[in-house]
């Protein structure tokens, strides 16, 4: 089943082409991924100025105000309206929230540096509890192969990070970004939007399993958050106190859990998995 919504590597603005030369001085010409900043408004309080990609900016506005912390999923939205000339979403509540007072303007960067308002996101961890779930190690494997070999901006320039909502061994929705935290970010706001619930989820990101990157996971009521890429102490640490379960380093055969094992129901033979380039 192909996903609801899946990267276009084709899409006008995403990318650009560019001439340089290679190592052996030989003319080369190739996609870079274009990044361009997205001013995010809550009501009249600018909030945030995020460098990204450039395609969903509503949901990745309205992901970006879930995962921090600044809209609660009971505070009703009354429009999400975005200008393309002023790079700009203004998301509209029915009331203002308590947030907005908080913060003057800041900017994050496209780099894998720790999102701004990190405060905002650790506010209610005590009361976070993952939900339950469960997970076949063969719907694993069968996901990182599938999402590897997916049509994406990944495979066509690079330096890009991707995000998927799966289910079982099928992929839901698909995002990428310049910076990990956005492509998650989009996530949230398109299951807001189009009204999908996270149970029984699987978030797949491709970049590393930090704390931010679980308390976004937390947030959204996914139980399982899964990487091909490594840890931080604290994201363990994190991923243990909500008991969300922690899976990374998912190349090929091999992947390690470090929090939440009793959501994996191993029911393949590691040695039935396929190969990856590079890895066993």
């Amino acid at each position: 089943m192909a996903p609801h919504i899946a990267p276009d590597p084709g899409a006008s603005g995403l990318t650009r082409r560019v001439r340089g030369t290679d190592h052996a001085g030989r003319p080369v010409d190739l996609p870079v991924v274009e990044e361009r900043p997205l001013t995010v408004f809550l009501n009249s309080r600018e909030i945030v100025t995020a460098m990204t990609v450039g395609d969903h900016p509503r949901w990745l506005a309205l992901g970006f105000l879930l995962n921090q912390g600044m809209l609660a999923p009971e505070d009703e939205i009354t429009g999400i309206d975005f200008d393309a000339e002023l790079e700009a979403v203004v998301v509209r509540t029915a009331h203002e929230t308590d947030h907005e007072a908080k913060l003057s303007r800041r900017t994050r960067t496209s780099g894998c540096a720790v999102g701004t308002v990190f405060g905002d996101m650790m506010e209610g961890v005590e009361g976070l509890r993952a939900p339950d779930g469960a997970l076949r190690t063969s719907d694993l494997y069968a996901l990182a192969t599938r999402i590897n070999t997916m049509p994406s901006l990944y495979l066509e320039a690079g330096a890009i990070h991707g995000t998927c909502l799966c289910e079982g061994a099928e992929v839901l929705a698909y995002f990428e970004d310049v910076g990990r935290h956005n492509a998650v970010d989009k996530l949230a706001g398109w299951m807001r939007a189009e009204r999908v619930g996270p149970e029984g989820k699987t978030m797949y990101t491709t970049g590393r399993l930090t704390s931010e990157m679980v308390l976004k996971c937390a947030r959204m009521g996914v139980p399982i958050l899964a990487s091909r890429s490594g840890f931080t102490a604290w994201g363990v640490d994190l991923a243990r106190q909500v008991d969300l379960t922690l899976i990374g380093r998912l190349r090929g055969r091999r992947f390690v859990c470090l929090s939440g094992e009793g959501r994996l129901v191993r029911d393949a033979d590691p040695k039935g998995a396929p190969r990856e380039e590079g890895g066993a």
